[in-house]
């Protein structure tokens, strides 16, 4: 019982977690760091604290990235 609740709870986290470098590129300001491809994958892989976690995100940004090409290519770089 034990086991399987934290095999939830971890899966919980994952999917919360997930594409939180495309939306935070987006949508908070200063860090998109003038990125205007791929945003979400680039704030995945810059150096700082959290990079072990963000690694794990990875995956789910280059997916919602590519989803929003062509928005990115109408809105110009991220600031």
């Amino acid at each position: 019982m034990k086991r399987g609740l934290k095999t939830s709870l971890l899966m919980v986290a994952v999917l919360c977690l997930s594409g939180c470098g495309s939306i935070i590129s987006r949508t908070v300001p200063g860090q998109g760091h003038g990125n205007q491809y791929y945003p979400g994958v680039q704030w995945d892989v810059r150096d700082g604290a959290w990079r072990v976690l963000t690694i794990l995100d990875l995956p789910l940004s280059l997916v919602v990235d590519t989803l929003l090409l062509p928005v990115d290519a109408s809105h110009g770089p991220y600031e």
